[in-house]
Formats: C-alpha cells, structure tokens, sequence
C-alpha cells in the first residue's frame, strides 16, 4: 500500500493511548495482515464486479445473478460449522495459507478461461462453488485469528479496522474493474485478484507468532460441532445477535445480487455504472467503521446493532425507488454505513462474549449467518425480481430488516456486556 508509512506511524503516535484509532496497528503481526489483506481485498472486489458482470453478460438474467451468488455461498451455510472445528483445532495461520492458496488457484482458472474466450455461466458457477467451500474453511480462521493478533484488549478496534480495510477495498475494487472491464475485459481482473494473494500469503509468512497452545483432541468433529451449537442456543446474547443478521443477510444484503440489472435496466449504465454503486456502498461502508474504529470501548454495541438494523432497512427501501444513477449511489452511502456498524458490531460482541475454546466455532457460525444465509437471500431475490422487478424485491426486503431489527430489539437491549 502506498500509504502504508503514514498508517504505520500514525498508529505508532497513538499507541500508548487506549483509544488511539489505529491502535490495532501496533501490534506487527496486524500490521502485516492489514497490509497484505488489504491488497488481496482490493482483488477480490475488482472480481466480485467483474463476475457479476460477466454473469449478466452472457445470460441477461437476474435469475442467473442469483444462481450464481446461491452457488458461491451455499458452501459457507452448509460446511462453516466444520470450519470453525478445524479453526479451533488447528494452526489457524497453516489453514489460512492452505485457502489463500486454493483462491489463487480457482481466480487464476477463472482467468483462464474468460481470457480463453471459452467461459460459459456453468463454468464460472463451478468456480464459485469451489472458493465457497475454501471459503467455509477460510472465514472462521480468519476471524478467529483476530484476537491471535492483537489480543483481547485491542480486538475491538482491530475489527473496525478489518472493516475499514474490507470497505476500502470494496471502494477500489469496483472502481478499477469499472474501468478495467470496458478496455480488456473480466478476465484481466480475474488474473490480477489470482496475483493479489501472494500480498496476504507473504504476510502470513512473515508474523512471529508464539507457539499453539494445546487444543483439546479426543472428541468427533460431530461431538465438537454439537458442543459448540449447543453453547450458542443456550447464550443469549450469542443466539439474538446470530439470529438478528442471519435475518438482515437474508433479506436485505442480497440487493448486491441485483445491481447489474440497477445498473443496466434501471439506471440505464453500465460497467461503469455497477462499479459506481458498489463503491458507493463501500464508501459508506468505510465511514461506519472508522466511527466505529474511534470507539474507545465496546458498551452499547446492542443498542448500536438494532439503530444500525433499522438504519439498513430503512435506506434499502428509499434506494430501491430511485430511478437516477447519481441518486442511488447517494442512497447506497448509508445503506453500506448502516450495515458495517451492525455486522462489525455483532461482530465485536460475539467475540468478547465467547471463550476462546469456542471462538473457531462461534465464529463459523456467524459465517454461517452473515455469509451463508446470502445464497438463500441471492437465489430468493434473483426469482423474485424475475417476477416481480428489482424495484419491488429490494424494497420488500429492506422493509422485512426494520421489521426483524425492531423484534429483536427487546431480547438484545436486554443482553450482558452492552
């Protein structure tokens, strides 16, 4: 990163200082991780953009968008739990290399074959279901591995600072494939996220960690996933949070699956156009997890899950009606804010809320919820919009988040630690 010295010294400045914005970044092994995953992250979105455009170029279809997005997901729900045993029982850092490897591999074969000129919609839905089962394995060790890091006492900030990152990519990456689509096309995009995992895995390989403590062995994988599943239903500040965004992934986050369509019949664009909206959710995006970064303590992190739930809803519904590209990428500003603030949140608070003999699994299971519950949401809208319109299928869907955010409401402002 370009900017990498600044960050670095700004982080420094603030370290003797608890709430220091980038306090996180003292630590060296973060500091490694925030670098190379920033710069893997920005290829990873620059291929999102650019597979969903593909997508709706060779098939014209909402339902193929949402085919697509069920099958890159459906990994995650199904096998996330397994996962998140392998990350408690494991060298999380070993598990980590083993998948930025594996999405290597699958980009660089998406590249292949879209520069190839052979690419069809069965092939790139085969390559979504592969990084969705590196996925299942990837996500609970790597936010597991947080804490790894940085300890629980920066944890908080650490996790603002992921998303910050996340959103920063999810700014450039659309923006560079936008421009990159229309002058050499998917492909080029494909091979540069491929080269991008060589920043993380670099990093990996450079932290000094000290050695595993002992991991518990003996129990089935069966028996330790039904432990930790039996852990999270009878916690209930652990239960509302998990229940709460499986029902905003569900209903709300999947309006991603549809922004080609916006982009093109809507709003009357192109490339330019979708890589235009989506970055203007992660702007937004952004702006939430520096608020929360500037956080010096966790309390209240509840309350904040619910405003930000119906702050989603609500910000859904009034994009889902405009009909000017300049106009939705203003609305989709606080639709990226609203969202970062809970999930970030509910990450931070399932996290300081579970014992490290059970993050690997807890975490899987917020996987499970935020990522996993996305294909139902994608396959879903993608039907929906074929019958009803796009229009009409976000709006009902960010209607039904201030709905399920305002249930939970009593249960979550009632939980420990908030």
């Amino acid at each position: 990163m370009s900017t990498s010295e600044k960050i670095l010294s700004a982080a420094q400045a603030g370290s003797g200082q608890s709430g220091g914005l980038l306090r996180a970044l003292r630590h060296r092994n973060y500091r490694l991780f925030f670098a190379g995953q920033g710069i893997s992250l920005v290829g990873t979105w620059m291929q999102t953009m650019a597979q969903a455009w593909l997508v709706y170029r060779l098939s014209g279809s909402s339902l193929a968008l949402g085919l697509v997005g069920f099958a890159g997901q459906i990994p995650v729900f199904l096998l996330a739990v397994f996962g998140g045993v392998v990350a408690d029982a494991r060298n999380r850092r070993a598990i980590m290399l083993w998948t930025q490897a594996l999405s290597m591999f699958l980009a660089l074969a998406a590249a292949a074959l879209t520069l190839s000129g052979v690419v069809q919609v069965w092939h790139v839905m085969l390559l979504a279901v592969g990084l969705g089962v590196v996925n299942a394995f990837d996500i609970p060790a790597r936010q597991a591995f947080v804490i790894d890091m940085v300890g629980r006492q920066d944890l908080h900030n650490a996790i603002a600072l992921n998303s910050s990152m996340f959103n920063s990519a999810r700014v450039l990456g659309p923006t560079l494939a936008g421009l990159l689509v229309p002058l050499v096309g998917e492909g080029w995009c494909f091979l540069l996220n491929g080269a991008s995992y060589l920043a993380v895995m670099a990093s990996l390989l450079l932290m000094r960690l000290p050695p595993d403590a002992p991991k518990p062995t003996g129990a089935s994988a069966w028996r330790r996933v039904g432990d930790g599943l039996t852990f999270a239903a009878h916690h209930t500040a652990i239960r509302t949070v998990l229940l709460l965004t499986g029902l905003s992934s569900l209903l709300g986050t999947s309006y991603a699956t549809l922004m080609p369509v916006f982009a093109d019949r809507i709003l009357g664009g192109g490339p330019g156009a979708l890589g235009l909206l989506m970055g203007a959710a992660g702007l937004g995006a952004f702006g939430g997890a520096m608020l929360l970064a500037a956080r010096r303590d966790s309390l209240g992190l509840g309350r904040w899950i619910i405003r930000a739930g119906v702050g989603f809803g609500l910000s859904l519904a009034v994009f889902s009606l405009s009909r000017q590209l300049w106009l939705s990428a203003a609305l989709l500003a606080p639709v990226g804010f609203c969202m970062v603030v809970m999930m970030a949140s509910a990450n931070t608070l399932l996290q300081q809320t579970t014992p490290d003999g059970y993050r690997g699994r807890v975490m899987a299971l917020f996987s499970m919820m935020v990522v996993g519950m996305s294909p139902f949401g994608a396959l879903l809208a993608g039907a929906l919009a074929h019958l009803i319109g796009p229009q009409l299928t976000v709006l009902a869907g960010g209607l039904a988040c201030v709905a399920a955010a305002a249930g939970f409401r009593p249960g979550l402002t009632r939980c420990v630690a908030q």
